[in-house]
């Protein structure tokens, strides 16, 4: 069937998605707007762990002062173009990931950076309160209480503030499938008032 450049910009300027990619979703939904969208979001969320192979070069840094100057975060966060780093849909996502960190307070973008030591030190304490139990129970109970653990201080394994039952990696997957880019969390920091330097805790 005959596609409207209309409808296709349409769907452009609504998912940033390429305008190949628009086309053949057009295409796909008999000219349907809704159902074209849904089927780029749809193919995009299954294509978002092939796109984290591609460089990220371009990206902003930002930041959010909380609780009238008492809590304050710096973000980096990557994308492939420049065209995507001034897009207002990736900027507001970057904000809602300052407002996580200053409210959730992770120590690390990703598990793959909590130190080994302090996870031997978690495995210590759960192998110790479980003592006596047979050995794959044992291995079953700490690596759910690492899990937990990981939860609570790796920022794309927590619950989106916004919306608990999403995780922050979920909550980028469908960012990356909506932007048509690679996105990476590369590094923040989160100050409080008066909290300790890591030398000094």
């Amino acid at each position: 069937m005959e596609i409207n450049p209309q409808l296709v910009k349409q769907l452009r300027d609504k998912t940033n998605a390429g305008m190949m990619d628009c086309k053949r979703a057009l295409a796909e939904s008999s000219g349907d707007l809704g159902k074209a969208e849904a089927i780029l979001r749809t193919k995009g969320i299954a294509s978002a762990s092939r796109k984290a192979s591609r460089a990220t070069r371009e990206g902003i840094v930002a930041s959010y002062i909380h609780l009238q100057g008492k809590v304050g975060v710096l973000v980096e966060v990557n994308c492939e173009t420049d065209f995507v780093a001034k897009n207002e849909n990736f900027r507001e996502f970057v904000k809602d990931i300052t407002l996580h960190i200053a409210a959730a307070h992770p120590l690390y973008v990703s598990r793959e950076e909590v130190p080994a030591k302090m996870i031997d030190a978690e495995k210590a304490i759960y192998e110790s309160q479980v003592k006596g139990k047979p050995a794959n129970v044992v291995n079953k109970i700490v690596d759910g209480k690492l899990d937990k653990f990981y939860s609570t201080v790796c920022l794309l394994e927590q619950g989106f503030i916004k919306n608990p039952d999403q995780t922050i990696k979920e909550l980028l997957s469908a960012k990356i499938a909506e932007l048509g880019e690679n996105i990476v969390i590369r590094r923040f920091t989160r100050y409080l008032v008066g909290e300790p330097l890591p030398a000094e805790a």
